[in-house]
C-alpha cells in the first residue's frame, strides 16, 4: 500500500509539472501573439474538442456518420445531424475545411499560415 501511495504520488508530482510547463507556455504563446497583433484564437468548446481527433485518427476527409462512429456515439439521424452542425461550425472556424458537400477535412497547417 504505502507503495503504491509513493508511486501515485511522483505520478501527481510528473503531472504537476506537466501541468506548470504547459500554462507557462500558454502565456508565453498569448504573450507573442499579442506582440504580433494576432488575436489568440479562443479554445474549442468541450464537445467539439474531440472532433479533429477524429480526423486526425483517420487520416482522410469524413462524413458526419463516419465521425459519428469513430467517437462512439449513434448514427441515429439526430446523432449525425447534430454532429454535422458541429463540423459545419469547424469551418466556419477554419479548423475543417468541406471541398464536396458533406465531406468534411482538417484544414491543412500552411492554409492557417495564410490566414490573416
Amino acid at each position: 500500500m504505502h507503495l503504491q501511495i509513493g508511486l501515485l504520488t511522483e505520478q501527481l508530482a510528473a503531472a504537476e509539472r506537466t501541468l506548470e510547463r504547459l500554462d507557462i507556455t500558454r502565456e508565453t504563446m498569448l504573450e507573442l501573439a499579442a506582440e504580433d497583433g494576432i488575436e489568440p484564437l479562443e479554445p474549442l468548446p468541450p464537445g467539439y474538442r474531440e472532433v479533429p481527433a477524429a480526423f486526425e485518427r483517420a487520416g482522410r476527409g469524413l462524413r458526419a456518420k463516419e465521425v459519428c462512429e469513430i467517437l462512439g456515439i449513434g448514427t441515429e439521424p439526430r446523432h449525425t445531424e447534430s454532429v454535422r452542425g458541429k463540423l459545419k461550425r469547424l469551418v466556419d472556424r477554419d479548423i475543417l475545411t468541406e471541398p464536396e458537400p458533406c465531406l468534411f477535412t482538417l484544414t491543412p497547417p500552411e492554409a492557417d499560415l495564410t490566414r490573416g
